[in-house]
C-alpha cells in the first residue's frame, strides 16, 4: 500500500521514471565555444537545407515538368508550405536557444554583499506576493507559501487569493475549504517567534552599530549565536515536514535545508573572523558594523513576512469571472486603498473610505507585485534578486521580469519526467527569447512593477461596480496577451537569467490535457493585437527587429500550423518526387541540438525520440485548442478558463483523446502498407517511424489499461444519474405544467406590492426588475389560484436550483476546470 496523505492516495512511482532528484544548478553552465559555433552551424544548414530542397526539388520539378496537372501543383505548393512553416519552427527554436547560450556566456551573479548593500535601511521598496488558488490542497499551498515566506526580503506582504466557492455546503469540500484558509494564520503563527527574536536582534545592532566602525567581539558572538538559532529552527522545521512525493522533496532539500546550510556557512565565517582578532589581541574585528547590521537584517527579512488570506467572491462588487486573471485582478484594483463593508441585499460590498481608522479592509500599496502560481516553489534570492535587476538605471522600462519555471526532478511517472524535460527545454528557450527582445510573461512566477500595470488598466462598469482589469482575461492564455499589451504602453519584459523558480507538471495524460489544450488556445487571437503593437511602436520610432518580429508569431502561432501541417503529413499520400533528404536534413539540426540540450539537462538524448512520439498523441489536443480559439474568434464568446488539475488520483481523460492516438496508430500502420505496395520508400518510411513512435507513447504515457478505462467510463456515462437533479427536473415541469394549466384558466396574478414581497431590502435596493421578484397573491383569490400561484413561484425556485446543480456537475465533472457560479453563492 502506498502512504497516504490526507486521506489520499499517494502516487506510485513507475518503471521508466525519473531517479533523478537533484535540481540543476541556479547558474546555467557558461557554453563552450564549440557549444556556440555549433549553435550558429546548425541555423545556417538549417536555412541552406531548406534553399536547397526549394531549388533542386521543388522549382526543378516544374522547371522540367512544368504544371504538369493541377493535382500534382496543389500537392507541390502545399507541401512547399508545410514543410516551410516546419521549418521555420525549427529554425526560430535554434535561434532561440543560440541566445540562450549568448546570454549564459555573459552573465556574472550579483555578490550578495551587493545586494544586502542596495536594501540597506532606508531602501525598502514593498512587494504583495499575490497567490491565487482554486480547489487546491492545503499542502501544496503551504509548500507554496512556505517558499514565499522565506524570502530574504525587506518588505513583504503575501496574500492567499482563495477563489473557491466561500459557503460550500459538501461537509467534505468545507473542511478542505477551511484547511486552505488556517494556511496561511499557521505560517505566521510559526514565524512569530524568530520574526520577533530577530527583529529585537536587529534594533540591538543598530544601537551598537551607530558608536563603532568595526563590529566587537561580543557583537559577531551575539550575532552567530542568531544564525545558529535561524539554522537549528530550519533543520527541526525540515524533519517535521512530511516528505511524501519529490515536490515535498525538493522543498525540504532546496528551501529549508539550503538555507540553514547558507546561515551555518555564514557562522563559521563569523566564527573564523572572531578567531582571528582573539589571536590579535584586538577588542574588534575586521568586519565593519555595516556589513554586521546586513548581516543581523538579513535574518530578520527572512523570517517577517504578513501573510493573510483574501476571498473575492465574499463581496458582490467584485469580479467573479471564473479565472485566474480576474482572481488576481480584484485584489490588483484593490492595492492602496481602505475599505468598509456594507451589507447589501445581494451582498457584502466594499465601499471606499477616506480614513483608514473606518475601513474593514485595508490594503497597503505595493511597488511591485508577485504573482506566484499555487503550485510552484521559489528559492530564497528570487525576490531580492529580480527587484535589484529591475532597480538599475537601464531597466527602468522592464515591467516584468521572472525565471522561466523548471521542473521538479524525481518524478514518479514517465510522462511527467517527458513534461518536465520538454519544461526544461522551454526555458532555455524563454531565455534565449530575451535576447531578442521577445520576452513573454510565462505566468507561474513573476514581479511586476505595479506602476507598469497601472499603464494597462482597464475600466468597466457591471451591474453599477467598477471591474478593473490589468491582466487580461479574453483568452485563457493570460499572461501572453498581457505581455502585448505592456509592449503597446513602452513597457519591456525580460527573463532572468538563473533558475530560480520551479513548478509541478502533470503527472498523468488527463491532466496533461487540460493544461496542453489550454495552452493551445488563444494565440491565433492574440496575434492581430500584436500587429497592431508592431505598427504602434514603430510610429514612435522604435526598432522592431524581424528575428523579434518572427520568435513572437512563432511563439503565438506555431501550435496551429504544426499541428495542422503535421496532420496534411500524415494523412496525405503526396507523390514522391516531392520526398527528397533535403527535408530530413533541414530537421537534422533540430533534433540534434535538441537531444544535446536534454543531456545538458540531465535527461537521456535518446529522449528526443520520446518527445517526437509524446508530441504525436498531443496533436489532437493541441488541434482541439486551435479549434476553440477560432470558435471564440467567430462567436466573440469567452473560453471558460481550464485549471490543470492537481490530485494524487489519476485524472480521467476523454475518450476523444484517448481514441484518437489509437487512430492515428492505425492510419499510419494503413498508409505504410498502402506506400509499400506502391513502392513510395519514404512515404512508407515516414509512417511507419509514426506508427511506432506513436504506439510507444501510447503504451508509455497514457497506458493500455487506463485507455480501456478511461472509454469505459465514457461509453456507461449515459447509465449514471444524480437523483436529486432528476427530481428537481421532475419537480420543475410539473410546476410548468399547472403554470400552463392555470393560465388556460384565465387566472392571472395580480400586481406584485412592496407589502407583499418576502424580502423589502430587496426592493429597496434593486427597485423593479422587470417580473423577476417574488411575487405572492392576495387572499381573496381561489384556492386554485392560490395553489397555482405557489406552484409557478416554485418553478422558478425548482429551475434555478437546477441551473446551479447542473453548474456544479459541470465544474465537477472537469476537474477543476472553472469557478463556481454566482448561482452557488447566492444560494450558500
Amino acid at each position: 500500500m502506498p502512504e497516504q496523505l490526507d486521506g489520499a492516495p499517494v502516487r506510485r512511482r513507475q518503471w521508466g521514471a525519473e531517479r533523478r532528484t537533484r535540481p540543476l544548478d541556479t547558474l546555467h553552465e557558461r557554453p563552450s565555444d564549440r557549444k556556440l559555433v555549433s549553435g550558429r552551424v546548425a541555423i545556417i544548414l538549417t536555412i541552406a537545407f531548406w534553399l536547397a530542397y526549394v531549388i533542386y526539388t521543388v522549382i526543378r520539378q516544374f522547371l522540367d515538368s512544368g504544371a504538369e496537372s493541377f493535382r500534382f501543383t496543389t500537392e507541390a505548393v502545399s507541401y512547399l508550405v508545410v514543410v516551410t512553416f516546419l521549418t521555420f519552427s525549427a529554425l526560430m527554436h535554434l535561434v532561440a536557444r543560440q541566445g540562450a547560450m549568448e546570454r549564459f556566456s555573459t552573465h556574472v551573479r550579483v555578490p550578495r554583499a551587493e545586494l544586502d548593500r542596495h536594501f540597506a535601511e532606508g531602501h525598502e521598496v514593498p512587494m504583495t506576493v499575490l497567490v491565487p488558488s482554486y480547489a487546491e490542497e492545503p499542502d501544496v499551498v503551504a509548500t507554496t507559501l512556505w517558499s514565499a515566506a522565506l524570502q530574504e526580503y525587506p518588505s513583504l506582504r503575501i496574500v492567499l487569493l482563495v477563489d473557491d466557492a466561500p459557503f460550500p455546503t459538501d461537509p467534505e469540500t468545507l473542511d478542505k475549504l477551511e484547511r486552505t484558509r488556517a494556511v496561511a494564520e499557521t505560517i505566521q503563527t510559526q514565524l512569530a517567534a524568530p520574526s520577533s527574536r530577530f527583529q529585537e536582534a536587529l534594533l540591538s545592532a543598530e544601537v551598537e552599530a551607530a558608536n563603532a566602525p568595526f563590529a566587537s567581539v561580543d557583537a559577531l558572538r551575539t550575532l552567530v549565536e542568531h544564525h545558529r538559532w535561524a539554522d537549528a529552527w530550519l533543520r527541526r522545521h525540515a524533519r517535521e515536514h512530511d516528505v511524501v512525493d519529490h515536490v515535498d522533496r525538493f522543498f525540504h532539500d532546496q528551501v529549508l535545508v539550503e538555507l540553514a546550510d547558507e546561515l551555518r556557512l555564514t557562522s563559521e565565517a563569523l566564527e573564523a573572523a572572531i578567531v582571528d582578532a582573539i589571536d590579535a589581541g584586538a577588542a574588534f574585528t575586521e568586519i565593519t558594523s555595516a556589513r554586521a547590521v546586513e548581516l543581523q537584517r538579513r535574518l530578520a527579512w527572512t523570517f517577517t513576512a504578513e501573510i493573510t488570506t483574501f476571498e473575492r467572491k465574499r463581496f458582490a462588487n467584485l469580479s467573479d469571472e471564473a479565472n485566474k486573471a480576474m482572481n488576481l485582478n480584484a485584489y490588483i484594483g484593490l492595492l492602496g486603498g481602505a475599505y468598509a463593508f456594507e451589507e447589501t441585499a445581494s451582498g457584502t460590498i466594499l465601499r471606499t473610505v477616506t480614513d483608514p481608522e473606518d475601513a474593514d479592509l485595508v490594503v497597503p500599496a505595493s511597488d511591485y507585485v508577485l504573482t506566484l502560481d499555487a503550485d510552484s516553489v521559489l528559492l530564497r534570492d528570487y525576490c531580492l534578486r529580480l527587484v535589484y535587476f529591475l532597480e538599475q538605471p537601464e531597466n527602468a522600462r522592464v515591467a516584468v521580469t521572472q525565471t522561466p519555471y523548471s521542473s521538479f526532478r524525481g518524478a514518479a511517472t514517465r510522462i511527467e519526467r517527458l513534461a518536465g524535460a520538454t519544461t526544461d527545454i522551454q526555458h532555455i528557450l524563454h531565455q534565449g527569447m530575451s535576447r531578442h527582445n521577445a520576452t513573454f510573461w510565462v505566468g507561474a512566477n513573476a514581479v511586476i512593477r505595479t506602476r507598469a500595470l497601472r499603464d494597462i488598466e482597464e475600466v468597466e462598469t457591471v451591474g453599477g461596480f467598477e471591474v478593473k482589469r490589468y491582466v487580461q482575461d479574453r483568452t485563457v492564455i493570460e499572461d501572453t496577451e498581457s505581455s502585448v499589451d505592456l509592449g503597446m504602453h513602452g513597457w519591456t519584459l525580460v527573463n532572468y537569467p538563473e533558475r530560480l523558480s520551479y513548478s509541478a507538471t502533470p503527472p498523468d495524460f488527463g491532466s496533461l490535457i487540460v493544461q496542453r489544450r489550454r495552452w493551445a488556445n488563444g494565440g491565433l487571437l492574440i496575434l492581430p493585437k500584436y500587429i497592431r503593437q508592431v505598427r504602434e511602436r514603430r510610429a514612435r520610432g522604435e526598432r522592431v527587429g524581424i528575428v523579434e518580429m518572427s520568435l513572437r508569431v512563432n511563439y503565438m502561432a506555431s501550435i496551429a500550423w504544426a499541428s495542422f501541417g503535421l496532420i496534411f503529413l500524415l494523412a496525405y499520400p503526396y507523390d514522391s518526387r516531392l520526398l527528397s533528404p533535403m527535408v530530413l536534413l533541414a530537421a537534422l539540426p533540430y533534433f540534434w541540438l535538441l537531444s544535446s540540450d536534454l543531456k545538458y539537462c540531465g535527461y537521456k538524448r535518446t529522449d528526443v525520440f520520446r518527445i517526437y512520439g509524446f508530441n504525436l498523441i498531443l496533436m489532437p489536443v493541441n488541434v482541439a485548442g486551435v479549434l476553440k480559439s477560432i470558435q471564440q474568434a467567430l462567436t466573440a464568446k469567452k473560453i471558460p478558463f481550464a485549471r490543470t488539475p492537481k490530485v494524487r488520483d489519476r485524472t480521467a481523460s476523454p475518450a476523444l483523446y484517448v481514441l484518437a492516438p489509437y487512430a492515428m496508430v492505425v492510419f499510419s500502420v494503413f498508409t505504410f502498407a498502402r506506400d509499400y505496395q506502391a513502392q513510395n520508400w519514404g512515404n512508407a518510411v515516414f509512417a511507419a517511424f509514426n506508427a511506432l513512435l506513436a504506439m510507444y507513447a501510447i503504451v508509455a504515457y497514457i497506458g493500455v489499461w487506463n485507455s480501456v478505462v478511461d472509454v469505459w467510463l465514457w461509453a456507461t456515462s449515459w447509465m449514471y444519474y444524480d437523483p436529486s437533479a432528476r427530481a428537481a427536473a421532475r419537480a420543475g415541469r410539473r410546476a410548468e405544467r399547472i403554470a400552463r394549466k392555470a393560465v388556460a384558466r384565465g387566472v392571472v396574478p395580480e400586481t406584485v406590492s412592496v407589502r407583499d414581497t418576502e424580502d423589502w431590502r430587496a426592493v429597496l435596493y434593486f427597485g423593479h426588475r422587470g417580473g423577476r421578484m417574488p411575487v405572492r397573491h392576495h387572499a381573496d383569490v381561489v384556492g386554485a389560484s392560490a395553489t397555482t400561484g405557489a406552484a409557478a413561484t416554485g418553478a422558478a425556485a425548482t429551475g434555478a436550483a437546477t441551473t446551479a446543480a447542473a453548474a456544479t456537475a459541470t465544474a465537477t465533472a472537469t476537474a477543476t476546470s472553472s469557478t463556481p457560479t454566482d448561482t452557488e453563492r447566492t444560494a450558500a
